[in-house]
């Protein structure tokens, strides 16, 4: 019989060994450390891989194009730009700004976005049409020769050599539609401000301030406000489908939009808003495209 000592000797030993073999055998309970971070870690590193290569491709919502983006770059069409107005393009194409609103259906016309394309001619007007004004021929009076009664030859027929025939008087130029506007200078003063259409786009008369400004021809207001940086209190007035002129930086506005005026007709007071000093600045834009009114005033 084994002394006590040496059976628990014995009894350790053995529990040694079966320890040391259940860490030798596999086990379906046991997760190494090295296994559990394959398990763990590797799948959640490629999961998005699987993700991205099973899931349909995903695509960002379209820009919605703006209004009237189709018609860029078309005759008859104006793209916004940054810092535009509705009154602002009207000047800038000859058009009064209330029409604009109507041929685009605009709601608001202080609604208008960078890159907006807006119709700037009326509906169903060719914009590519130049209009001029049909070339009239003089009339020349002749009498229909009568078979019968032949006229008398004039004396000393056969010594007098034969008259040359009627020179006829040059047809006049053609000139654009609605050229013929009988213009007038629009204040008194003297001009302190030549034109320049990369800057000033008109002239600049001097005066006091209270001066009349009358129409420059007859025509309709088509703009009367201060809505236009730069222009103060202005007047636009549409003269017909070729010509507007503008009244800038007056003291007082004496008409009103749709208002038809006449040639000479005071529509302003001479004033300096939005300028340093006194003055009236006007521009003639024809078909939005300012021009030196100097070359259209008549001479002093």
């Amino acid at each position: 019989m084994a002394p006590r000592g040496g059976i628990a000797r014995l009894m350790l030993g053995v529990a040694a060994v079966l320890v040391m073999a259940g860490c030798a055998s596999p086990n379906k309970y046991r997760a190494p450390v090295e296994d559990r971070s394959l398990a763990t870690r590797q799948p959640a590193a490629a999961a998005p891989v699987a993700a991205a290569a099973s899931a349909p491709a995903t695509t960002e919502p379209a820009v919605k194009p703006l209004p009237g983006s189709e018609n860029a770059g078309k005759a008859g069409y104006y793209s916004v730009k940054p810092g535009d107005t509705l009154i602002r393009i009207g000047l800038e194409t000859g058009q009064s700004w209330k029409d604009i609103l109507k041929w685009n259906n605009l709601e608001n016309p202080n609604v208008i976005e960078v890159g907006q394309v807006l119709r700037v001619v009326p509906p169903g007007v060719d914009p590519n049409a130049v209009s001029t004004r049909p070339v009239t021929l003089p009339r020349l009076e002749s009498r229909p020769l009568d078979a019968k009664n032949p006229p008398a030859p004039p004396p000393n027929a056969a010594s007098t050599p034969p008259a040359p025939p009627p020179v006829m008087p040059a047809p006049p130029v053609a000139r654009e539609g609605d050229d013929n506007v009988n213009w007038l200078w629009p204040a008194t003063g003297s001009v302190v401000g030549t034109f320049d259409e990369s800057r000033t786009k008109g002239i600049a008369i001097a005066g006091k301030a209270g001066d009349p400004v009358v129409a420059a021809a007859d025509g309709k207001v088509v703009y009367a406000g201060s809505g236009l940086r730069g222009y103060g209190n202005l007047v636009i007035i549409k003269h017909n489908n070729t010509y507007l002129t503008a009244y800038a930086h007056n003291q007082a506005l004496m008409v009103k939009e749709e208002q038809a005026v006449k040639r000479g007709q005071k529509i302003a007071e001479m004033g300096s808003s939005d300028a340093e000093r006194v003055q009236l600045h006007f521009e003639i834009r024809k078909q939005g495209k300012p021009i030196d009114p100097a070359r259209l005033l008549p001479p002093r």
